[in-house]
């Protein structure tokens, strides 16, 4: 993995600012790439071009990239799609994190393990290790214990997956 100094600056530069959600996500990301350096010190390289005459980060490494028919990895949508605009292949994030959920599809059965109640009256909710939210009607009174639950259908959102089942027929 190639980090190009530029973005380390923007990082520290975030992770000074005065503002709270910006001084988090820097802290975060520096943090991150401290993980990734520590694990994998053989594999993670900081590369000093830079690009006085261009402002912003996005646009040093739409450059950058493509003067070293590099792949970008991110979950930035803009970039994501500037780079795509100008040739650039781009790995996304979040896209990688979709490609590997579980796939279930509507009629199919999955042992769920219900944790709370639902919004509307008789739902409980479960998760999925990946975090994907499953939405049991009549589950809620057994809430605490695992069911067979039916897929019922799935929801693609902004914000992830969600998916919808009933108790199977027990």
């Amino acid at each position: 993995m190639i980090v190009p100094k530029f973005v380390i600056r923007e990082l520290q530069t975030l992770a000074d600012s005065s503002d709270g959600l910006k001084r988090g996500k820097g802290r975060r990301g520096l943090d991150l790439l401290h993980e990734i350096q520590i694990e994998n010190p053989e594999r993670v390289f900081v590369d000093d071009t830079d690009y006085p005459e261009l402002e912003g980060v996005d646009a040093k490494l739409v450059k950058l990239a493509q003067q070293k028919q590099w792949i970008i990895v991110t979950n930035d949508f803009n970039l994501n799609k500037v780079a795509e605009i100008q040739g650039i292949d781009v790995l996304n994030i979040n896209d990688l994190a979709n490609a590997v959920k579980q796939m279930v599809v509507p009629g199919e059965n999955i042992n769920v393990f219900l944790l709370r109640e639902g919004k509307e009256a008789g739902q409980a909710i479960a998760y999925f290790e990946d975090g994907t939210m499953i939405v049991v009607d009549n589950g809620r009174r057994f809430i605490g214990s695992s069911v067979m639950a039916e897929v019922t259908s799935v929801l693609q959102t902004s914000a992830g997956r969600m998916v919808f089942a009933k108790v199977a027929n027990r």
